[in-house]
């Protein structure tokens, strides 16, 4: 494929953002600009993220490796990500003017494309003053918390809008004899939660969806739901009272993110003819399920799951039922622009999914998590040292404890295996209970099954092993780096 034939790329990325919350989803009407731009694309209602963390699941979307292969398991350690060749290599090797706006996290920074724009953290940073300042002192004011009333700034101030200018700006720089690939990396619905009128009115709390579990069912559950119940508690006392205001400001992030998408779209015109759109989350949000807000604890699909679609020249409209991963966006992209798909790449190519082919069972009827800093895994009763104080308001729920050892998740037709280091596990259908609540692992009825399911996971270290660095012995690849055709 030349220069002149190859698509425009826009990967639209959201933080946080849990699957089930659009209309095309069967949630509320959150983000009907992109629900139309999508019908006419491939979506992938039963794709997960490869960590319920941020850093290591962007890693993975851009080197196409599970944590446990590009090394980065915290948010602190993007530096150290290991690859061969990542997207944006891979772009910029096929003509590619590269363009970033929003937040990054991700082990790649300004100098490596053509255009950056970060406006992320509510630090500032270059450029910003005035209103944008005394907005970004006000998020950090909020602390990551839910706020109750409508935030007292304009649109205008919110990052999603100022994301979306520095994409429109950046497209007014390039070239149009050459493809472009824009990343718009959205830090919302992420906490702080926190929407102005008309978003903050527009979903009310009494209409918001009903919670699937409160804290009610923290018992049956691992022990490091309950101990981040209790350091949130300890916290915030009676923080869970407001989890409907939680969920109506989550709904209109959403909305807000939509309207500021729609601008590009427009301001795209005719060029979306001929673009790619990914649309993709890092992860999922507990949106006060099991009595929790953010993330930090366990494997359950509120964070595993995640919204992914693909739109553009040559994709046949479908809703696809294959159990797929963010891994799976590198080698696609590669294979859909006709280039290698890069060494050390442990996802699966979907182009011949997006092209409406069938795709063999034993290859998408399953598929793999990672979770845990490492190390050995802490205890209920633990209170070691944090990178935050026990005392007063401020926490952080990627923190020491819960996020400790290791734990692994399969996912296969109907169940869900979690084991972590300390030799337990926990099996469940997710089909009959999504909140995940009823262990079956135990069952006599259900031996056979969870057997089954520990050598499919077993299957599944295997392929995540490392393949780099390369030596004077290459591996043998399969087509689309299938390996169970």
């Amino acid at each position: 494929m030349t220069s002149t034939d190859q698509p425009n790329i826009v990967l639209l990325m959201t933080d946080q953002q849990r699957a089930g919350f659009t209309a095309a989803e069967g949630g509320p009407d959150t983000m009907p600009r992109l629900d139309r731009l999508f019908a006419d694309g491939a979506r992938f209602p039963r794709a997960y993220t490869s960590s319920p963390v941020c850093v290591p699941a962007r890693t993975s979307l851009l080197t196409g490796r599970f944590p446990s292969a590009h090394g980065v398991r915290q948010n602190s350690t993007a530096e150290f990500a290991r690859y061969a060749t990542d997207l944006l290599d891979l772009l910029r090797g096929a003509g590619y003017s590269l363009h970033f706006s929003g937040k990054p996290h991700m082990h790649r920074g300004p100098a490596d494309f053509d255009t950056f724009n970060g406006p992320y953290l509510h630090d500032g940073g270059p450029g910003t003053d005035g209103e944008h300042a005394e907005f970004d002192a006000w998020l950090r004011e909020l602390d990551h918390g839910v706020a109750a009333e409508p935030t007292p700034f304009g649109v205008e101030a919110q990052l999603p809008y100022r994301i979306v200018d520095g994409g429109i700006e950046a497209l007014a720089t390039t070239a149009a004899e050459r493809p472009f690939f824009l990343w718009l990396s959205f830090p919302e619905p992420h906490n702080p939660y926190q929407v102005p009128e008309p978003y903050f009115s527009m979903f009310a709390e009494e209409d918001v969806p009903e919670r699937a579990v409160g804290p009610e069912v923290l018992d049956r559950l691992g022990w490091r739901y309950r101990w981040l119940r209790r350091l949130i508690e300890d916290k915030r006392p009676g923080y869970d009272a407001h989890w409907r205001r939680y969920r109506a400001n989550y709904l209109g992030m959403l909305r807000l993110i939509d309207d500021q998408v729609g601008r590009l779209l427009d301001d795209l015109g005719d060029r979306c003819e001929n673009t790619l759109f990914v649309f993709v989350t890092d992860h999922g949000d507990f949106l006060g399920d099991y009595g929790l807000q953010r993330k930090g604890a366990g494997m359950s699909d509120a964070l595993m799951r995640i919204p992914l679609a693909l739109r553009g020249p040559g994709i046949v409209p479908q809703r696809r039922d294959e159990l797929v991963s963010m891994v799976d966006l590198l080698p696609t992209i590669a294979e859909w622009l006709g280039e290698p798909i890069p060494a050390g790449v442990q996802g699966r190519s979907l182009a011949p999914l997006l092209r409406g082919e069938d795709a063999p069972s034993a290859e998408f009827d399953s598929i793999l998590g990672e979770s845990g800093f490492g190390g050995v895994s802490y205890t209920e009763s633990d209170r070691p040292p944090l990178h935050f104080p026990y005392d007063g308001p401020t926490f952080d729920e990627l923190n020491s404890v819960t996020m400790s050892g290791e734990t692994r998740m399969l996912v296969c037709g109907r169940y869900k295996l979690v084991v972590d280091d300390t030799g337990q596990d926990v099996l469940y259908d997710i089909e009959r209970d999504p909140a995940e609540i009823e262990d079956l692992s135990d069952d006599p009825a259900h031996g056979e099954i969870r057997a089954e399911l520990h050598r499919r996971l077993v299957q599944w270290l295997l392929r995540a092993a490392d393949d780099l660095p390369q030596g004077h012995y290459r591996p043998n690849h399969r087509p689309h780096n299938w390996r169970w055709a």
